[in-house]
Parts: structure tokens; sequence; C-alpha cells
């Protein structure tokens, strides 16, 4: 539905400073296409860098009126709101969006062409694209994944929303400029949103979950050369309690390689304080020992962790620059911050036999 030249306004209410956001800075940090406005109201008037960090020269401003007179074609819902439901500020400029001649683009898990008024308020030839919608035609997954030809490599966390899917779209950058073909398999809606392609994990049911992912991974590599590396966007952790999404993308995607991703210096699941993570070499030993499971028999040698993105956040120059080093010489392992140091030493890891 969202096209890579169409000029995009994303609806941020409150969420530019905040992992609420989350879905809008993933695009601000990776859309190739345009990105025209932000509406913020909190922020309005600031530069998008003095609040994100990310240098973009998008203008911040209060509602869609504002945001109109820099010519959007498409609105779209940049949060991920606790349950997935629509504020109502931002409904309201969903719906001026809608009446406007704006196509919407949704993530949420509350639909909004279910919503009669917004529903009805659509334009001609305009859309409301609700995108966390179960795929139709879905089967139970057979590894068949496991035949292609391409290397496959799944992101795999120590926790959720810290940064699988931004090291997997840095690698695809530092792929390409190292003039290997590479494709990004998005399963969240951000990272949909971004790609174009992808399944919303979290709206499949839990029978077919493995199968949507294999679908998912089968239709991306029809479109590459055999030597092209697939990236799989993680989701969830092995070690968070509400996580379960790890399982079917292993299945679904039968990768090559696994990426370790992991915040640095963290010791406990986010929200979670009761519940401590395992050392990450002990991650690392159960994302393989799962990972080696599940697979046709000839599908080659089970995969490894070859490379672990560290999301150094919060941490200064120096302190990124000694915990990769530490990390990479205790693991044996490529290390980096793909965002603040490069990936190419992660892709190369990646992609080495």
């Amino acid at each position: 539905m969202l096209a890579d030249q169409d000029p995009v306004v994303l609806l941020q209410h409150g969420g530019l400073d905040n992992l609420m956001g989350k879905t809008g800075l993933a695009m601000l940090r990776h859309r190739r296409g345009p990105i025209v406005a932000v509406i913020d109201p909190e922020h309005a008037g600031r530069t998008l860098e003095s609040i994100t960090g990310i240098p973009r020269p998008v203008p911040v401003v209060k509602d869609l009126d504002d945001a109109l007179l820099y010519r959007p074609s498409v609105a779209v819902v940049g949060l991920a709101p606790s349950g997935g439901v629509l504020p109502a500020a931002l409904r309201s400029d969903v719906l001026s969006a809608l009446r406007a001649g704006l196509s919407v683009a949704s993530g949420l898990h509350t639909h909004l062409a279910d919503d009669p008024e917004l529903s009805a308020a659509v334009q001609p030839g305009c859309w409301i694209w609700d995108l966390r919608c179960e795929p139709e035609g879905l089967r139970v997954g057979q590894a068949r994944a496991a035949a292609l030809p391409c290397k496959r490599v799944l992101a795999v966390g120590t926790d959720m929303a810290v940064g699988k899917m931004s090291a997997c779209l840095a690698i695809q950058d530092s792929a390409r400029c190292l003039d290997v073909p590479a494709v990004f398999v998005g399963t969240g809606q951000a990272g949909i949103l971004i790609s174009g392609q992808g399944v919303p994990l979290d709206a499949v049911r839990v029978d077919y979950a493995a199968g949507a992912v294999e679908a998912a991974v089968l239709n991306a590599a029809s479109s590459v050369p055999g030597d092209a590396l697939l990236l799989v966007e993680g989701q969830g952790s092995l070690c968070h309690p509400g996580s379960t999404a790890t399982l079917p993308l292993m299945r679904g995607s039968q990768p090559t390689a696994l990426l370790m991703v992991h915040r640095a210096r963290q010791t406990q699941i986010h929200r979670l304080p009761d519940i401590a993570l395992p050392p990450l070499e002990d991650v690392i030993q159960l994302c393989e020992g799962l990972a080696s499971i599940g697979r046709p028999r000839g599908a080659g040698p089970p995969p490894l962790v070859k490379a672990v993105a560290l999301n150094t956040a919060g941490l200064t120059d120096e302190e990124c620059e000694r915990e990769t080093a530490e990390l990479s010489q205790k693991l044996s392992l490529p290390c980096s911050d793909p965002i603040r140091q490069g990936a190419d030493s992660l892709t190369r890891g990646l992609i080495a036999p």
C-alpha cells in the first residue's frame, strides 16, 4: 500500500521522545522515501535532531492543518501505545487526514477501517491500510525455507525493544555497500512500513505463526539472487515471560545464522526487574540449541550466533567503544553498535562461511 515515493506525515502525538513512538522513530531513521512532517504538539517548532538525535531535516508541527502545508499524501500512525488503542487526539488527526484526501497507514491492533466514521471519511482513490491483519491462505510451517540457497539471518534478542529491527536494517545497508545483495523481511509494524513486505507476526494465530514467517521468507527470497543475504526481523525474546515469538521465527525462517541483539549493561527484563537476564553466553547457547532442531535432513550445519549487535544508547562514545571491544573479545565474535559504529563488521561476520 505505502510506496517508496509517497510523501509521508508521521502522527507521533507524544511519542517523539519515548518508546511509545518507536514505529515513527524507526521510520525517521530508516525510511528512504520522503517524510515531509511530524505531528507532535508537545515538541512543535523544535528541530527533530534536538529531540531525537536523528539528523533528518523534518519539521515538527502541532497538528494536521500545519502538516498539510508540506503536501503529504499518506499519514502514518507512528505510535505503538500499550494495547494498540488509538488515542483520542491522534484519532482526531486521522479523521482530519482522511477528510483532507490523505490515505492512512496504521499498525495498531485497533483496525481503523472498522471505525464507521473513519471508513466513511476515505476519499476516492485513497485508502486505509491496517497492516496488523492476519494474512489469508496460511498453512502450518513445513521448514520449506531450509531449501533456499540464500543466507538467512534471524535477529534474536535478550529482551523486547533492544534494536533488532534497526540492526537488521543497518546490516542491509552495509551489505549493499559491500556489493552483497540483501533483503529485509519485516515482522512488526515498523519493519513492514519501512520495507513494504513481511508479516505482522503478533496478528497471526499461534498454530500458523511459523507458516506465516515461512511464507514471508519464501516470498522475499523469490525476488533476490541465490547468494543474497536475507535478514529476518526478530520479535520478543526467549528471556521475556510474555513473549512467544522467537520459536516460530526460527522454525519459519530456518536460519543459516543468528544475530544476537543486546542492550549494553542490561541485567534484567525492562519493566520486570524481578526477572534477571542470564549471562549473554547462556542466551547464545540457548538460541543456538533451539535453532538446531526442527530442521530437515540435509539442511546444512546448525545455525550459530555469528555477530552481536550491541545497543549502546545512553553510553558515551568512549564507553561504547570499550563495551563493544570487551564483548567482542569475550565472545570471540564481531560486536558493534550498528547505529553508532556502523554495521560492516557485523555484516562480514554474518556472510563469512
